[in-house]
């Protein structure tokens, strides 16, 4: 493994995530739990095999994930983060967050899936009312499907599709994570086709992580 040769502690982590897809397959299995190098191939759209199993050795000789076989009928190898890498949880977050001013602009040929339109709301948005009844929201995007769980006063959510959902955000992945994100109000989400069906006042519950709300407007008007 390189190494940038400095007695830094930011150095030295990145001497371990740096490498490029390395924090991807950490998030992938931070989403997913333990799985095989096929489920982390699909979710890495254009990794290269032979990279990522390099990524994967040197993350198991780092100690951030371990290998391990499963047993019948599975018969193959299950790779999980270890203790010290399910402590990439607040990073991966912080990161996303971060990141959320770059998402824009959203790409002919950018890749999306599932997972990630589920990890979003969790990681990004609260809910505003923690005493009001349980609620189902139904995510659509890009064909790939979500749900978001509002209760207790927790954002649960996973893909998939919901028997009943209360609310339906039904629209390209820039426009129902921009809502999400608080990047887009319901307004500019419209106009970039996000179609809004049931509960509309369940938005109010779907509050965003606070983020600095001039760097939130400006990405708005884009």
């Amino acid at each position: 493994m390189r190494s940038y040769g400095q007695y830094c502690s930011i150095a030295r982590a990145l001497d371990v995530v740096g490498d490029r897809w390395t924090l991807l397959i950490v998030r992938e299995l931070l989403l997913r739990g333990p799985c095989r190098f096929t489920d982390l191939k699909n979710g890495l759209p254009g990794v290269a095999a032979n990279l990522l199993s390099t990524r994967l050795k040197e993350l198991e000789a780092a100690g951030l994930i371990t290998r391990e076989d499963a047993p019948p009928p599975v018969a193959t190898a299950l790779y999980a983060l270890s203790e010290t890498g399910l402590e990439l949880e607040p990073v991966l977050k912080a990161l996303g967050l971060w990141g959320l001013r770059f998402m824009s602009v959203e790409r002919p040929d950018d890749a999306f899936q599932a997972q990630w339109l589920a990890y979003a709301p969790a990681w990004f948005t609260t809910d505003a009312d923690p005493d009001a009844p349980p609620a189902v929201v139904q995510l659509v995007a890009n064909d790939e499907l979500a749900v978001i769980e509002l209760r207790n006063g927790q954002v649960h959510t996973r893909p998939g599709r919901a028997t009943d959902a209360d609310l339906v955000l039904d629209g390209p992945p820039r426009a129902v994570l921009g809502l999400l994100s608080g990047v887009l109000d319901a307004e500019r989400a419209g106009r970039l086709g996000l179609v809004v069906r049931g509960r509309h006042d369940l938005l109010t519950r779907l509050r965003p992580v606070a983020r600095d709300p001039a760097r939130t407007q400006d990405e708005a008007v884009q």
